[in-house]
């Protein structure tokens, strides 16, 4: 599945409610990660063992993309400055205070969802 660009009219009002298309089951097997837009929103979608998690594609500390970080287990790693957060909840792992967004997945058949809320 092709990344949902900014651009595309598929979303055009990406609403907090809606579940909306993010990637093939296959694009993302266990023990990785990938990126993927839409609307406005980056998101890094994770496969931990099978299950899938989503983040907030976009590391609060300089962006780099937790999308191509390093996934060890159900922590990911940013590839720029090595910020760690737990990808099922959005925990930075150095700051009880810092908690970074994360989505509600759901898998229907080979088509992996996201729902904004």
């Amino acid at each position: 599945m092709a990344p949902i660009h900014a651009t595309s009219n598929r979303y055009p009002e990406c609403t907090m409610s809606e579940w909306h298309e993010l990637a093939n089951v296959a694009d993302c097997p266990p023990k990785s990660s990938l990126e993927r837009v839409i609307g406005d929103r980056v998101i890094a979608l994770f496969n931990v063992d099978g299950t899938f998690y989503a983040l907030d594609g976009v590391c609060p500390h300089q962006c780099a993309p937790l999308g191509k970080g390093h996934l060890e287990k159900h922590v990911v790693t940013c590839p720029w400055h090595g910020w760690q957060f737990d990808v099922r909840t959005g925990a930075y792992l150095s700051c009880d205070t810092l908690q970074h967004p994360n989505y509600d997945v759901r898998v229907e058949g080979e088509t992996v969802l996201i729902r904004f809320s």
